[in-house]
């Protein structure tokens, strides 16, 4: 499936309570149409390799629901956007790719620490046309 075709069948479903996991929006969504995939983002310091503490969030208080048609999706915001799942209200709308993870798969770190761009765009240094410590040295040290 194309990116920007799954874009306009996935959707943004903000505000979910804590309790709230992917079978109860499966249940609540599922009135809308044939749901393929949902997601639940966990907590970004969140470690997979971690024994979970039961005073830490479970996730991150958003989720997506990704519809086999983008009429589905559309239905869903249409009905869900301002409506009550679990005692919370919810936002839902169109959900949009993230720019920012396109670019820099890691946060917080700068884009040239990615060994993909590093490869992609760094050339040694002698076919970048620049000079070595070695040669700057001994240039240095004629004077």
């Amino acid at each position: 499936m194309e990116e920007g075709t799954r874009a306009k069948k996935t959707v943004f479903v903000g505000g979910i309570s804590d309790d709230t996991d992917e079978t109860t929006l499966y249940e609540g969504f599922s009135v809308f149409g044939d749901i393929i995939e949902v997601q639940i983002p966990p907590p970004p310091n969140q470690n997979p390799n971690q024994v979970p503490n039961p005073n830490d969030p479970k996730h991150r208080g958003f989720a997506f629901v990704t519809f086999s048609s983008s009429a589905d999706a559309q239905d869903a915001m249409d009905n869900m956007d301002m409506n009550e799942l679990k005692g919370r209200v919810l936002k839902v709308n169109l959900a949009r790719p993230m720019k920012a993870a396109a670019l820099n798969p890691q946060p917080g770190r700068a884009i040239w620490e990615s060994e993909e761009w590093l490869k992609e765009n760094v050339k040694p240094l002698a076919q970048a046309g620049g000079k070595s410590l070695h040669s700057i040295f001994q240039s240095s040290s004629q004077f």
